[in-house]
């Protein structure tokens, strides 16, 4: 049965947190939830966000998402067809005492039976001592850098035929 969008999903504070930090939910995302402290990093505010996308906690959404942050939070109707399952946090950068970080994630998930993943690098900027949820940086992997070193046009092909490189396997490239 679905859950309207006005209601949110009880966790059990002794539970493992939906995040994956590995601590009991109380410990974790419920006292950035409650208000009780804010985020200390990005990363954590990026875990407490997948949380409440568990929990259906979209005033917390709309609130830690820095172009609705500060505006009266309004339901919106219809239920999330994701039903979110799996955070993953690849890395996570900057921060400290700067003012923007990112963290780079997948959300696992399943939508009418079938497991999706969300991989995405997110901008977070930290204003007024508060982290919030910027943008999308980038969604999908990110790309693939070669650990190969590049082989000149004019260097000997490394393919092993005598000739150079641009005679040789740069045509075939």
């Amino acid at each position: 049965m679905a859950t309207p969008p006005s209601e949110t999903i009880s966790i059990d504070r002794a539970a493992n947190c939906p995040c994956g930090s590995g601590k009991t939910f109380g410990e974790c995302c419920a006292p950035v939830h409650a208000g009780a402290r804010v985020a200390a990093t990005a990363e954590e505010l990026m875990r407490a966000r997948f949380t409440a996308h568990v929990a259906h906690d979209f005033k917390f959404l709309h609130d830690t998402h820095r172009p609705t942050a500060g505006t009266p939070y309004v339901a919106e109707p219809g239920v999330p067809a994701m039903t979110w399952t799996k955070l993953v946090v690849h890395s996570h950068e900057g921060g400290g005492d700067g003012a923007k970080a990112f963290v780079d994630f997948s959300a696992y998930g399943t939508e009418e039976g079938v497991e999706k993943v969300l991989h995405e690098k997110a901008e977070f900027l930290r204003i007024d001592g508060r982290w919030l949820y910027n943008r999308e940086a980038r969604l999908g992997l990110a790309p693939f850098k070669s650990a190969a070193p590049k082989v000149g046009r004019n260097e000997p092909c490394p393919c092993g035929s005598g000739k150079k490189y641009k005679h040789c396997c740069l045509l075939k490239a």
